[in-house]
């Protein structure tokens, strides 16, 4: 949890930033930037969704003690909700345009969706990881995991694992390298650390430099 939510914590700042420095009418740069905000308002969604249908539901059937702080995690994940459909809104605006003027906006939302998912994101891992420790086995987390994970395409993982690995600590990195099958670390090795690279220059507009 921790892991992915380092990813989010780090992504739409960036995106606000982003969003900012593409010039006025830069349609093809607009759509490199929108891409992968795309791709990580879907992160979110996903790692949301997975926790609203799998997660609190078996810890208000465990952690009876705690139903106040499992609600008012689903209420918090309604407000980050309202706040991402603010950006996407505003993205479906400034997309095919590039317009200065939308872009401003844009960036104003993403930074407001980053303060209140990060304000999410401190309680829950404050408090809700203890409660998964406690009542969450190994196994079931695992299938979380893998339930959220296969909602993406194929071409899609050498992505996240790039997201992940940039902010990863060694122990995070062996641990999903770890749990990862033989062929998938010989191809990270081979290939996919490179196309994440390329991936990233061309989100950051250095690969046109």
């Amino acid at each position: 949890m921790v892991v992915i939510h380092r990813v989010l914590r780090r992504e739409f700042p960036r995106l606000a930033h982003l969003v900012e420095g593409v010039p006025a009418g830069e349609r093809g740069r607009a759509e490199e930037v929108a891409a992968h905000l795309e791709f990580v308002l879907t992160e979110l969604t996903y790692h949301h969704h997975g926790e609203d249908d799998y997660l609190w539901p078996k810890l208000l059937a465990r952690a009876t003690m705690e139903t106040d702080l499992i609600h008012r995690m689903r209420a918090q994940h309604e407000a980050v909700a309202e706040a991402d459909q603010r950006v996407r809104a505003l993205l479906a605006q400034w997309r095919p345009t590039a317009a200065v003027s939308v872009a401003g906006d844009l960036a104003v939302a993403l930074r407001a969706l980053a303060t209140v998912l990060g304000e999410h994101l401190d309680e829950e891992e404050a408090s809700v990881l203890p409660l998964v420790v406690r009542h969450i086995s190994v196994a079931e987390w695992a299938e979380l995991g893998e339930l959220t994970t296969a909602k993406f395409p194929r071409s899609a993982l050498f992505t996240m694992l790039g997201q992940v690995l940039e902010d990863a600590t060694k122990a995070d990195r062996a641990l999903f390298f770890g749990k990862l099958p033989p062929p998938a670390r010989l191809a990270w090795r081979l290939f996919g650390r490179r196309r994440y690279v390329r991936y990233t220059r061309r989100v950051d507009g250095e690969a046109a430099r």
